[in-house]
């Protein structure tokens, strides 16, 4: 399986398939699409024997020129699936025009930032964990030789202004803030908060030390602390290995990210964290 937009912009035809009507229990939600080719795929609608069913008839479609189709398949076990539900699957051969419509859709999905301020043992891991999940992870630090240990793959920021990182930052996002020293982590910390916009602020360390990081907030300035979380992690129950930590952490954030997510939405209920939002 290849990324979509290496589907798009390549030379193959291409054929959208898309769920458009769900009866009963189905493994994926309408909506859920993949694109196909003669000899590549990006996507899914749920796997399985659906799923070969609807590649089969859309590379039928490519052999035989057919601009749209329509099937209907019964998710029973006469396919080898349990669901017992039924799905519409709707599929259209793509133009130029509508390649380029589904690549700016793919451009206008914004993914989460994630923002680790310190790269040091557990900002390390942080980002390698955040690296298996859909979101822009950014590893920023003001020493080079520790962004030079950074998992590969990751993105790294090299900079002596963090707090610029954290002003430019889309909103919505998340920060982590784990860096070396004490005093830095405070004035990050306040920078993150100040936004007022973000999904997740957490700064690595104790109560003790959320503690002292209230009354410097306090002294500087009105700033909410509520929303602060540390120390990140806790879920861990005081294992302090930055593996251990980063794992909770990611935990965390994403039970974050779904929260905001809910908030755009009308109604719905993040099943990580159980709250539910009604605008």
């Amino acid at each position: 399986m290849i990324g979509a937009r290496d589907v798009l912009t390549g030379s193959a035809a291409v054929i959208h398939a898309v769920i458009t009507k769900v009866k009963g229990s189905s493994p994926r939600e309408v909506g859920a699409g993949m694109y196909v080719t003669a000899s590549a795929l990006s996507g899914t609608i749920g796997g399985g024997q659906a799923e070969w069913h609807a590649i089969q008839r859309a590379r039928e479609m490519l052999a035989a020129g057919e601009m749209r189709a329509r099937i209907e398949i019964a998710l029973g076990p006469e396919i080898g699936q349990c669901c017992g539900g039924r799905i519409t699957v709707e599929f259209l051969r793509l133009g130029e025009s509508q390649r380029a419509a589904h690549l700016q859709r793919l451009e206008d999905i914004a993914l989460p930032h994630l923002l680790i301020l310190g790269a040091g043992h557990v900002g390390r891991a942080l980002a390698r964990v955040a690296l298996t999940l859909p979101w822009r992870v950014v590893l920023v630090d003001t020493r080079a030789e520790e962004l030079a240990l950074a998992p590969q793959g990751v993105e790294t920021r090299l900079t002596p202004l963090p707090e610029a990182d954290i002003a430019e930052a889309p909103p919505a996002s998340a920060y982590v803030i784990t860096t070396h020293d004490h005093g830095l982590d405070f004035l990050l910390t306040l920078a993150a908060l100040r936004r007022g916009d973000a999904a997740y602020v957490g700064l690595i360390g104790s109560e003790t030390k959320k503690s002292r990081f209230k009354r410097f907030a306090r002294e500087t300035g009105d700033v909410p602390s509520a929303q602060l979380v540390c120390p990140i992690g806790a879920a861990g129950l005081g294992d302090k290995r930055p593996e251990i930590i980063a794992l909770m952490t990611a935990q965390e954030i994403h039970a974050a990210f779904a929260d905001a997510a809910c908030t755009n939405r009308t109604s719905c209920t993040n099943p990580t964290s159980g709250k539910t939002a009604r605008n």
